[in-house]
């Protein structure tokens, strides 16, 4: 199929309303543009930032291909107040500020409340960087595999050499696992690493609160959902601090830092104290809905379908594009399969729920694959697989 939308190259359409979405974000003073060209990179697997991108392209040129494509510019691609200072300088910005940091460790005990893929994840993470680790499950079979998936990426990093032996069984040393919040007590930082419902967290948060010992750090792993909402289930909400790490969390450098007004600045520290120690990024955000990464993600991926639904693009196509001519680790809809076709509907109405915006209103064919079951790879079948796998199939 022929990929064009609006008599262009669709993927070069699809990438440009990306490109003006980073510019109507930056406009905002909601981050700053270093940060969402970091967050860009670090989170989606990117070579090139996209407000970075925008400059090696040259604004000009966005400008007459944004015109083309009928890409009504963000306002801060034509103020020409664009250039250096903007974009380049972090202490440029008029909204409100993150708080101001503060000296502070990374806490050497860790609690984790999970035990799925990004709960074992990030207990990972921090045996290998030495922290002692208390992951939390609902059932005892949950923790138990846990430890063992946990293991088995120990044994895996032994295997390609990128551990020793006696690190990887020092690091498995370091994890224990149980089903007892009061086993979390002594934590200096607890990470809540379940479900993405609102009610869900709020319980953990609420329990955590009558655990947890007076001044020790309590983080969500949310990326849709609002810290305030999970802070306001305790007691302590100056504690209380997004940390949302991408997946695999052992491996992926981003992590975004979201505060709440409430949140005080040593809690903030704290958190970003322990990202730096995982070796990560950290980049600190305000409090809403999609942080910086989700918020420019899911409206493109949501752009991609709606391509294909207007007959524009073919699926297999538009990822060849966004992969060959545009440096993309991964196109759009292998993407979409790889997270899960229900997740980013719950995360797209998330985000229209909070913003408004038609971006972020789900596609129709999207909705649609959900209902009849086509989730992805975890069932087997999604935009590129079109057989359902056995086990979605009973």
């Amino acid at each position: 199929m022929t990929v064009q939308e609006h008599g262009i190259a669709a993927g070069h359409v699809l990438l440009l309303r990306y490109l003006n979405r980073a510019a109507i974000l930056c406009g905002q003073d909601y981050v700053t543009g270093p940060d969402i060209d970091t967050a860009m990179r670090l989170g989606c697997g990117l070579t090139t930032g996209p407000l970075t991108l925008v400059d090696e392209i040259g604004l000009d040129r966005v400008l007459e291909l944004m015109a083309e494509a009928a890409v009504p510019p963000a306002p801060l691609l034509t103020t020409r107040a664009w250039p250096e200072r903007l974009h380049r300088d972090p202490r440029h910005r008029t909204g409100p500020a993150a708080p101001e940091p503060v000296a502070a460790g990374a806490p050497s005990s860790v609690g984790i409340v999970g035990s799925g893929t990004m709960a074992a994840g990030i207990a990972q993470a921090l045996v290998v960087h030495g922290l002692r680790t208390t992951l939390v499950a609902r059932h005892e079979e949950r923790a138990v595999a846990a430890r063992h998936r946990v293991s088995a990426a120990l044994d895996r990093a032994v295997t390609r050499g990128r551990v020793t032996p006696a690190a990887a069984a020092a690091a498995a040393g370091r994890l224990r696992t149980g089903v007892l919040l009061d086993d979390l007590a002594d934590c200096d930082l607890v990470v809540e690493a379940v479900v993405e419902e609102e009610d869900a967290k709020r319980a953990v948060f609420a329990a955590l609160d009558r655990v947890c010992r007076p001044g020790a750090v309590l983080a969500t792993t949310t990326s849709s959902l609002s810290v305030a909402d999970c802070a306001a289930a305790t007691g302590r909400p100056a504690d209380v601090v997004g940390m949302h790490f991408f997946n695999p969390a052992s491996a992926m450098r981003l992590v975004e830092v979201g505060h709440t007004p409430h949140t005080a600045a040593r809690t903030t520290a704290v958190a970003r104290a322990l990202a730096r120690h995982l070796g990560k990024v950290p980049v600190s955000c305000p409090d809403r809905s999609g942080f910086i990464v989700n918020y420019l993600l899911f409206p493109y991926l949501n752009d991609a379908v709606g391509m294909v639904e207007r007959g524009r693009a073919g699926v297999a196509e538009l990822d060849r594009e966004m992969e060959e001519a545009h440096g993309f680790p991964m196109g759009p809809f292998a993407l979409l399969d790889t997270i899960g076709l229900d997740v980013s509907v719950a995360i797209l109405r998330r985000l229209h729920q909070q913003f408004g915006d038609p971006a972020t209103r789900p596609r129709a064919m999207l909705t649609r694959l959900v209902a009849e079951g086509r989730l992805g790879r975890k069932t087997g079948a999604g935009f590129h697989v079109q057989r359902p796998s056995r086990e979605a199939a009973r």
